[in-house]
Parts: structure tokens; C-alpha cells; sequence
């Protein structure tokens, strides 16, 4: 399990502000995303609670000794290297702390209803006003312009709009057929790479010009775009990919197998693969049958070819037939639960677990960071923080006194950690 916490691993972006005022999953990862590579990412949350995510749950964080903390796994999962400042922009005071780090920064990204923060004096226009390069990145369930705009929006209800629940599920006419949602948040995921990059491109832009820009992320636009080949088929062909469960539209095989002592994934996309997996199983004769030897009739005959497979693997194991399968370079792995996930080699080896470290929780876990750069890696150096643990720190380094920040505590502007600031 990797372990980058070195303050000395600066990252590309090391030079980079990033105020963040974003809640739950897609903008939130966006902003973990920029932290890994090195940005200096601020946090805003709301006194009294922080971010909803915090609350999701069960499950909940546990301590060194095993004893549950009231936040929730999920906030772990993208909220490391970032500083948390708990203010209230509804306030005056609140909202000119904020224009003061907005001042300071170089990204602004926010997932609120559109016209929201406007309303506070925190849109992109009056922010750019503030701090003319600034880039603002506006997170949102159905973009700034639109006539959806104006809706909440949540992953599951980008899932459904998008089309991406049509083809996910087993078809109608089997057992428990029907849409099915993808079991994590995965246009939120979307939303929240697709920000990253945008914002990166921003940065380029900027580099060369000087010039900041307004970013409009839309949960369902990301949801769309992740359509790549049923869009494809429809407005080039006008068919419907539809609910096709574990197998492929267009290939096959492609799906899960029973084996002796549970299942496995075989996925096969090609003439020459297929070739390899029946002489793997024993069944060589099957790439000369012209109901399997190409693709496009195997497709036809799925059913078929399915029931053949079964049969032949019967009598090993899932550990056995990935062994044999991978070994005639035939595409197949395990389905894993998590437990196995944490043992397997190739999970350590990339070190794809990443842990930091905090004073009062202990150690933290959250998957890794997938990008690899060679000159640049990312680095884990902070750990998801509490509620407002940073404010103390961050409002120092705008230049207020202790005694403004004690009386900006007692308005009930700001809100501090006093178990986890470092600065107590």
C-alpha cells in the first residue's frame, strides 16, 4: 500500500492555489486530483457539519483502536491532500475571507445549483472582477445553460438520463431483468476527471495568455459522453445497444462462467483470441465451426457458445483457469471482493492502496491516484482533514490576528477543530 506522504514531493502543480467549494463525489475528486500532483487545495465547508459527504454512512472511519468515528468511509475516498476552513459565506464577514483567498488563487471550482453563489457575490463574473486570471470551474447536475439547468442533479439520475441504465441490466426477458444503476457513483467519477482535465487545459491557457476562464462541468453531459458506442450505433445506424446483462453487444465470448468454485471473467474480442481460448479449453474445433469461427457469428450464436464453454470448464478451479487461460494470452481474471483485492500482488506491486497518516485518526486508506508520471509522480501528503482543521492556519496566513480569529469564531463566521488544527 503506498505511503507518499513526503512534504518534500512538490508535483507538477506545486506552485498552484485551488479553492475549493465543492461537496459529495465530483467535485470533490476533481480537486483530490489536483492535490495529488502537488496543488495547494483549500477547502471550504460549511461551520457545523462540513461537507454532507461527511455524514453518508454507514460505514463509518475507525480510529487505531478499532472504535468508530462519526465520518463517513466515503469522505475518505476524495478529500486527501487538502486543507479544511470552516466559514460561512452567507455572511459578510464569511464572504470577504473568501474574496480575500480568491485573491490568492489560481482555480475556483464549486458544484452548486447555477445562479447560487451569484447570489452570494461568489460568481464567475464578480470573481473574476476580484482576481481577473482566475479559473472557475462550475460542477453541475445539468450545466449553467439549458433548459434543465435550473434542476439538482445526482449521479443516479445522470445514470438514468444519459441512457447509461438502458444498456445496464440483465434483459427484459430474463429473471430480474431491467435498468440497473452501475454500483458506484461513475458519472460523478466522470464529471469529476473531466473537470481535471478541463481545468488543466485552463492552466495551459493561461500559461500562454495570461487569461482565465469560466469551466461549465455538467454531470449529465459526462454521462452522455461516457456513451461512446451506444450513441455510436443509434445516430449512425439507428440501433439500440439495449440491456445486454454480463455479455457483450458486439463480441463473444464475453461475459462471466461458472468454474468448480465460484466464477470468472472471459473476455475474448478478437478472431485470433477465440483461437487461443478453444485450443486452451480443449476445443480446438470450434474456430473451424462457422457458428463460432467469426466474431460476428459467434455473436449470433451466443447461446450456443456459452453453453459449450460452461461445459468445458468444469473441473478446475477459478485460480486454475486463470492460470491456464492467461498463460495462452487469453483475456481472463477473477471477480474479486475487496479482501482480495487488498492480496493481490499486482495491487501491491502498483501500489494502488494509498495510505496517509493523521495525528488523532491514525492511518488512512483510499484508493490510489492512476496516473503515473515519471518525472512528476503524485504524492499522498496529507490525509483527509476534519471540520475546519486548517482554519486557524489558513486565516494566519491571510494575515489575521488571533484575537480577529477568536472574535470571527464567536460571530459563528468560522468554525475550528480545536482536537485536530495543528495550530493549537
Amino acid at each position: 500500500m503506498s505511503n507518499k506522504n513526503s512534504d518534500t514531493d512538490a508535483g507538477p502543480l506545486a506552485d498552484v492555489k485551488v479553492l475549493d467549494m465543492t461537496r459529495i463525489i465530483a467535485g470533490p475528486l476533481a480537486t483530490q486530483m489536483l492535490g495529488d500532483m502537488g496543488a495547494d487545495v483549500i477547502k471550504i465547508e460549511r461551520p457545523e457539519g462540513g461537507d454532507d459527504v461527511r455524514r453518508v454512512g454507514p460505514p463509518w472511519l475507525h480510529d487505531e483502536d478499532g472504535e468508530p468515528i462519526q465520518q463517513s468511509t466515503y469522505f475518505q475516498a476524495v478529500n486527501r491532500n487538502k486543507r479544511s476552513v470552516a466559514v460561512s459565506f452567507e455572511s459578510d464577514e464569511g464572504r470577504q475571507l473568501l474574496l480575500d483567498l480568491v485573491a490568492k488563487v489560481d482555480i475556483f471550482v464549486e458544484n452548486f445549483r447555477p445562479g447560487t453563489l451569484a447570489r452570494y457575490g461568489l460568481g464567475y463574473e464578480q470573481l473574476r472582477a476580484v482576481n481577473p486570471s482566475l479559473i472557475y470551474c462550475s460542477i453541475s447536475g445539468f450545466g449553467q445553460t439549458g433548459p434543465y439547468a435550473s434542476r439538482s442533479g445526482y449521479d443516479y439520475l445522470a445514470q438514468g438520463m444519459s441512457g447509461l441504465m438502458n444498456v445496464t441490466g440483465h434483459p427484459l426477458d430474463e429473471p430480474g431483468g431491467g435498468p440497473m444503476r452501475v454500483g458506484i457513483p461513475l458519472v460523478d467519477i466522470f464529471a469529476g476527471m473531466n473537470a481535471g482535465i478541463g481545468i488543466l487545459a485552463a492552466l495551459r491557457h493561461k500559461d500562454a495568455t495570461g487569461e482565465g476562464q469560466h469551466i461549465d462541468i455538467s454531470l449529465f453531459d459526462c454521462g452522455v459522453a461516457s456513451m461512446l458506442n451506444p450513441v455510436s450505433a443509434w445516430f449512425n445506424s439507428r440501433e439500440e445497444i439495449g440491456l445486454t446483462g454480463n455479455d457483450h453487444p458486439s463480441a463473444a465470448p464475453y461475459g462471466i462462467f461458472e468454474v468448480d468454485d465460484g466464477h470468472i471473467i472471459i473476455a475474448t474480442f478478437s478472431d485470433r483470441e477465440f483461437i487461443r481460448l478453444a485450443a486452451a479449453l480443449g476445443h480446438p474445433e470450434w474456430s473451424e465451426d462457422p457458428m463460432f469461427a467469426l466474431n460476428g457469428s459467434r455473436v449470433a450464436n451466443r447461446m450456443a457458445l456459452k453453453k459449450l464453454v460452461a461445459e468445458a470448464l468444469k473441473g478446475r478451479s477459478k485460480s486454475e483457469w486463470v492460470d491456464i487461460l492467461n498463460k495462452a494470452t487469453v483475456s481472463c481474471g477473477p471477480i474479486n471482493t475487496m479482501a482480495e483485492l487488498g492480496d493481490d500482488p499486482h495491487v501491491r506491486d502498483r501500489e494502488l492502496i494509498a495510505r496517509t497518516d493523521h495525528p488523532i485518526r491514525g492511518p488512512v486508506y483510499a484508493a490510489g491516484n492512476p496516473i503515473r508520471m515519471s518525472k512528476s509522480p503524485v504524492s499522498y501528503r496529507r490525509p483527509p482533514p476534519m471540520p475546519g482543521e486548517h482554519t486557524r492556519e489558513l486565516l494566519s496566513e491571510l494575515g489575521l490576528e488571533a484575537t480577529q480569529i477568536d472574535a470571527l469564531i464567536s460571530a459563528g463566521v468560522i468554525e475550528i477543530d480545536e482536537t485536530a488544527d495543528p495550530a493549537i
